[in-house]
C-alpha cells in the first residue's frame, strides 16, 4: 500500500490533514497513512509519532525556551520518514518546523508536497530565495499566492481556501438558545483568542475586561467562547474570576450555533475571520504577542492589513485592534456599535460575500482539490 506521510503541527493542519485524508481514501482506497497529527487526524484511524500539541508553538522570542525540544523532535520525524520510505511527504502549514523538515529529509529522494503556502507575501519576503528544492508541488489556500510566487519562478497550485468545508454557515441560532436557556433578545458575542494557550494568554484577560464593560451596558448579553482541548481547560481557568462567566463550547456543531445566534465577535487574526465571515458574524480583529515579538514583527510585516478577510478585500472591512489598540475600551466600544447600528454589520456581511466568492477551487471541494494534487505528484514516474 503506497504510504502517505503527513505532518501536522497546529489544530487548522491537524483539521485539514483529516480533510486530506478522508478526501485521498475516497479517490485511492489503497492508500496508508502515517505521520504527525492531532485528534480530527486521529478520529480516522491515524497514529501520531508524537504529541502533535509540542509543536504548536508561536512567536519570535516564544519559541526560544522549546528549541531543544523542537531540534529533538525534528530529528525524530526525519527518522521516521528515512526508515518507512513513503510515497509522498505532505507537510501542513507550520511553516517554522515543516520547511526545516522538508530540506532535512530532501537527500531521501522522496516526493515532498507543502499544503498552505508560506506568507512570505506578509513578512520576510526574502525567505523565498531558500524555496527552490524544497517541494515538488506547493498548494495555496489564497487565490493571489500562485501569482505572487510565479514572481520568483516558483510553481504553486490555489486549491481553495478549506474555510468552506468547516460549516460554519451551517448553525442554528433557536437550537443554541434552547441548548443554553437563553432568551431570543439576549445579545451573544463570540470570543476567539487563539487556538494556542499562549495566545489565548495573552487575549483573555483583555477579553474579561471587555466583557466586563459589554455587560455594563447588555446586561443579558452572553460571552461564548469555542474552544476544545488544552485550549479549553486554559480558557476555564482564565475566566474563573470573571464577573460574567463565559459559555465555553467544545464541540464543533454547537460552535456553528453559537455563531448563528452572535451579534458579533472578537477574534484573533487568522483563519478565524473567515470562518465567522462565512457564518456572517460581524467582528472586530484582535490580537496582542510579547512586546520584542511586535517590535521585531512590525519590521518585516510588508501588508497593510492583518487580517484575513481585509487583505483579500483589499480594504478594512472589519476594525483591526492590535497590540497597543487592543485595550478593554476600544474593544467594548467597537463591539457595541457592531449590536447596535445595524448599517455597520450589514456592510461587513455584504463584503463577507464577495471576499468569499473568491476561495473556491476550479472543481469540487478544497480538500478535493488538495487530494488530486497529492495524488498528481504520488502517479509521477
Amino acid at each position: 500500500m503506497p504510504l502517505i506521510y503527513l505532518l501536522a503541527g497546529e489544530h487548522s493542519g491537524d483539521v485539514l490533514g483529516a480533510r486530506l485524508i478522508a478526501a485521498l481514501r475516497e479517490m485511492r482506497p489503497d492508500l496508508d497513512f502515517a505521520g504527525i497529527g492531532g485528534p480530527r487526524m486521529a478520529g480516522l484511524g491515524f497514529s501520531s509519532l508524537f504529541p502533535m500539541q509540542e509543536l504548536a508553538v508561536m512567536g519570535l522570542v516564544e519559541v526560544m525556551p522549546r528549541l531543544w525540544r523542537l531540534r529533538r523532535r525534528m530529528a525524530e520525524a526525519a527518522a521516521d520518514i528515512a526508515a518507512r520510505r513513503p510515497a509522498v511527504v505532505v507537510t501542513i502549514d507550520s511553516p517554522g518546523f515543516a520547511l526545516r523538515l522538508l530540506r532535512r529529509i530532501a537527500p531521501l529522494g522522496v516526493k515532498r508536497v507543502h499544503y498552505v503556502a508560506p506568507q512570505v507575501w506578509a513578512w520576510r519576503e526574502g525567505r523565498v530565495r531558500d524555496f527552490p528544492g524544497l517541494w515538488d508541488r506547493l498548494l495555496c489556500l489564497l487565490p493571489f499566492e500562485p501569482g505572487y510566487f510565479a514572481q520568483f519562478g516558483l510553481e504553486a497550485r490555489f486549491v481553495g481556501h478549506p474555510v468552506l468545508e468547516s460549516g460554519a454557515a451551517g448553525g442554528e441560532d433557536a437550537r443554541f438558545r434552547q441548548a443554553h436557556g437563553l432568551a431570543a433578545d439576549a445579545p451573544v458575542v463570540i470570543l476567539m483568542p487563539g487556538s494556542r494557550p499562549s495566545e489565548a494568554g495573552r487575549l483573555l484577560p483583555v477579553y474579561g475586561k471587555t466583557v466586563s464593560l459589554l455587560a455594563a451596558r447588555f446586561p443579558a448579553l452572553v460571552p461564548v467562547v469555542p474552544a476544545a482541548g488544552a485550549v479549553a481547560a486554559a480558557v476555564r481557568r482564565a475566566t474563573a474570576d470573571w464577573p460574567r462567566q463565559p459559555l465555553v463550547v467544545s464541540e464543533i456543531a454547537a460552535k456553528h450555533d453559537a455563531f448563528a445566534a452572535a451579534s458579533a465577535a472578537l477574534t484573533k487574526s487568522g483563519t478565524s475571520t473567515l470562518e465567522l465571515a462565512l457564518a456572517a458574524v460581524p467582528m472586530a480583529v484582535t490580537y496582542r504577542v510579547n512586546a520584542l515579538t511586535a517590535l521585531i514583527a512590525r519590521r518585516l510585516i510588508r501588508v497593510p492589513h492583518v487580517a484575513m478577510v481585509n487583505l483579500l478585500a483589499g480594504r478594512e472591512v472589519v476594525p483591526e485592534l492590535l497590540q497597543e489598540d487592543c485595550t478593554p475600551e476600544r474593544l467594548a466600544a467597537t463591539v457595541s456599535g457592531l449590536i447596535t447600528e445595524p448599517e455597520r454589520a450589514a456592510a461587513q456581511r455584504d463584503a463577507f460575500r464577495s471576499v468569499l466568492a473568491t476561495l473556491h477551487p476550479q472543481a469540487g471541494l478544497p480538500s478535493e482539490a488538495a487530494a488530486r494534487a497529492v495524488l498528481e505528484v504520488l502517479d509521477q514516474a
